[in-house]
């Protein structure tokens, strides 16, 4: 019986990094341990994904039952990556109870910049109580209350921020890891580091706006 062929090359290098960590807020794995599938409504995202893992699938598109809205998507099979990725901690269904997942620390902020791109968000705005004080929050998001603990617990580990975590576990609700004004002023160079691999650039393009408002643009 001839061995499954390997389509992706599994090797951890930081788009390798990367894509896991929009496999772990967008994607889905299928049931039937071999097919996967990622939806976005940024296009860019499904090329960069294309892009990190190697593939060469035509990106669709879909509509939402529910809503009606319209987004990107790809699917592609691979049985040795799809048991690589449960090797390392996803798995199927797995929105509300992935926990930890094996990241080597050496691509740990190219997985979260991964995951910030495909479920985190960046506000700012100013603050009515403070004369001159003006906000910002980077935030991670999951519907599994373990897999933010998770999340929390490497970030505190490699730089030593706590954030804080919001949400409850009710129907449609998600939990939150936000990080304030200083610690996101730590971590996000970590994410976006110089040459950082991959990215979304709207979100990138936005923080980088958002920096320069208190004359840090350049910190990423």
């Amino acid at each position: 019986m001839a061995l499954p062929k390997n389509k992706i090359k599994l090797e951890w290098s930081p788009n390798f990094a990367y894509a896991i960590g929009l496999l772990t807020t967008d994607g889905n794995l299928s049931s039937d341990s071999r097919h996967f599938d990622l939806t976005s409504k940024d296009k860019e995202q499904l090329e960069n994904f294309k892009g990190c893992l190697g593939i060469k699938n035509k990106i669709g598109q879909k509509t939402s039952g529910q809503t009606g809205k319209k987004a990107f998507r790809i699917q592609f099979g691979d049985v040795n990556f799809y048991r690589f990725l449960l090797k390392i901690g996803l798995m199927a269904n797995k929105s509300k109870v992935m926990s930890a997942l094996e990241i080597p620390n050496q691509y740990f902020f190219d997985f979260l910049r991964g995951h910030f791109d495909g479920d985190g968000t960046f506000y700012s705005y100013w603050d009515p109580r403070w004369r001159s004080s003006f906000m910002f929050y980077t935030e991670f998001v999951s519907a599994s209350k373990k897999h933010i603990n998770w999340l929390r617990e490497r970030i505190y580990e490699l730089l030593n921020i706590k954030g804080h975590v919001t949400g409850r576990g009710q129907k449609g609700v998600c939990y939150q890891l936000k990080y304030a004004k200083a610690e996101s002023l730590k971590l996000l160079p970590k994410i976006y580091y110089k040459n950082h691999a991959t990215s979304l650039r709207r979100k990138y393009l936005k923080i980088r706006a958002v920096l320069a408002i208190i004359g840090k643009k350049n910190i990423i």
